[in-house]
């Protein structure tokens, strides 16, 4: 095996063109080798080491042909996926499954859950195997996005939650020692055989847990594998200042929220245990700690009909009060161990068509204004887990066949594109009685986004008047010191200095940024300094003109 793919690399790296021609070469050798397959992943293996010793040169584009599921990295961060173990969840909601030993809202089968389930829920095994798995599959996962599911995070027991992040930012710190050591050499199918452990243990006191994570913080400010952005989950009526202040301790810099929709009537009768009020206080004061937030939109439930999901999807944006940063569009699919289950098969709740739910989300995706990323369109259930509703598991691609296309952040990125003729452009918005500032770094059709900066001037912030609550350059996941497509090329830092000359402007003498423990060096570099979890910066005050 291993001689065969040092053939097949040596001999077709540099003239390959496409993945057909791939696959017809490595049937090829499969043939000539007496061979059943040959996976991409060993191919990548090899082609490292063949890399290292100096034997071929890179190839990027074959590299590319290699790589499986370029999107994940092409937004410029690996987002690592982990789930917390099951806990009793505060909700009723009626759509909501429960499975025995699974979370709340999940099911056994879902392909992070099975993750999870493999590495015992272990947080730490959870972040070492999916790195792996993403650098296998070709990608370098050198700047890392945390995204904890498994329900309502500000539920869970408090030294749980230390105990969990501390081993995240321990395993991003001890990857590089680990890939070289007890990973490199596991075959593909071993790999949630391998013996690890989380480092630091559940019978630790609260204030050694709290010691440790500052403590894995700092040595990750500076590491390979660096955790940029941390995102949790969490219901609206359990959002208060506390909690968001020990959020931020935790090196939070997104929340995700299950809104589902706004209208109090459909939320009761979903016995979803809150109204929009909640939403809009929950909102309001995750902007004023400067938060990216992500709301979970869920059309299709029952009480509502398509011509109402339009509407309150249009509230999303037409009302101060909410204006989300991101939407996940979840459709309402019928599983069972749900009450919605036993109220399709009473025939008390009837979900949508194919047809009209596809009509549905053309409109409302042309409602997205440009400052919004649509992340998914559907939850990831396997489609025999689904009794009814959706089950077509690749909607967006469906869609973009259909030639459905929007103006929202993830269908204009660059993603592997080059920057051509980039222009700053803003646009100003009220929102949850501040203003927001949405930078973007466009080329000059203003059809391809390369960046963006998103500034919060807000009166009523405990952290600042102004406060940055985000900064991403969009391209082809970058290592620290690789090769400059997008990312690394500058465009962080005009945008940065054009959102602090808005600052100046409104004649302020604070701005603060919600960054991640990865990338809080970044921002060292241009003066901001570590204060209570943020990187604040002073100016002078400019002198009144009165």
């Amino acid at each position: 095996m291993a001689e065969a793919i040092k053939k097949l690399i040596i001999e077709n790296f540099n003239i390959l063109e496409n993945r057909d021609q791939l696959e017809d070469v490595k049937r090829a050798y499969c043939r000539q080798f007496k061979l059943d397959t040959i996976l991409n992943s060993d191919i990548f293996k090899t082609y490292r080491l063949l890399l290292a010793a100096k034997k071929i040169k890179r190839s990027e584009r074959f590299e590319n042909l290699l790589r499986k599921r370029s999107v994940r990295t092409l937004s410029g961060i690996a987002p690592v996926a982990v789930l917390t173990k099951s806990y009793p969840c505060p909700g009723t909601c009626a759509y909501c499954p429960r499975q025995e030993d699974v979370p709340v809202s999940y099911l056994s089968n879902e392909p992070a859950v099975m993750r999870a389930i493999r590495c015992q829920y272990d947080p730490y095994k959870q972040v070492v195997l999916r790195l792996k798995a993403l650098e296998n599959n070709g990608h370098e996962p050198e700047k890392i996005e945390i995204i904890v599911i498994g329900g309502t995070w500000s539920y869970l027991p408090q030294k749980y939650k230390y105990w969990y992040i501390v081993n995240c930012f321990r395993a991003a710190n001890d990857y590089s020692r680990l890939r070289l050591k007890k990973l490199s050499s596991a075959k593909e199918d071993d790999s949630f055989k391998i013996n690890i452990s989380s480092f630091y243990k559940q019978n630790l006191s609260l204030a050694d847990l709290k010691k440790a994570l500052l403590r894995e913080q700092w040595k990750n400010e500076n590491a390979k594998y660096r955790i940029i952005g941390l995102t949790l989950e969490t219901r609206p009526d359990y959002i208060n200042e506390s909690e968001l202040m020990e959020m931020r301790e935790f090196g939070c810099t997104r929340v995700e929220m299950g809104v589902q929709a706004l209208d109090n009537k459909i939320l009761t009768l979903n016995k979803r245990g809150h109204g929009i009020e909640e939403v809009a206080a929950a909102t309001k004061l995750l902007k004023e700690y400067g938060f990216k937030i992500t709301y979970h939109i869920m059309p299709a439930l029952p009480g509502s009909t398509p011509a109402k999901d339009l509407k309150m999807f249009k509230m999303l944006f037409s009302d101060e009060r909410f204006q989300p940063d991101q939407i996940k569009f979840y459709p309402t699919v019928v599983t069972k161990g749900s009450l919605l289950y036993e109220w399709y098969r009473q025939g008390k709740y009837k979900p949508y068509s194919d047809k009209v739910l596809q009509e549905l989300i053309v409109k409302c995706k042309a409602a997205v204004p440009e400052y919004v990323r649509i992340i998914r369109l559907i939850r990831d259930i396997p489609g025999e887990s689904i009794v009814a509703g959706n089950k077509i598991t690749n909607l967006r691609q469906v869609m973009q066949q259909r030639g459905v296309k929007c103006n929202c952040i993830r269908c204009r990125e660059v993603k592997d594109g080059h920057i051509i003729s980039p222009k700053i452009n803003i646009i100003e918005y009220p929102s949850s009685s501040g203003r927001e500032f949405f930078l973007s770094a466009d080329s000059t059709d203003h059809k391809t986004l390369y960046g963006f900066c998103r500034l919060r001037i807000d009166k009523n912030s405990p952290i600042a008047p102004a406060i940055i609550r985000e900064l991403h350059v969009y391209g082809k996941l970058v290592s620290v010191g690789g090769d400059k497509k997008v990312q690394h090329s500058g465009l962080g830092k005009q945008l940065l200095a054009a959102a602090e000359d808005i600052v100046k402007a409104n004649n302020l003498s604070k701005i603060a940024v919600i960054s991640g423990v990865g990338v809080r060096g970044y921002y060292k570099k241009f003066g901001y300094k570590l204060k209570n979890t943020y990187l604040v910066k002073s100016f002078d005050k400019r002198p009144s003109l009165d």
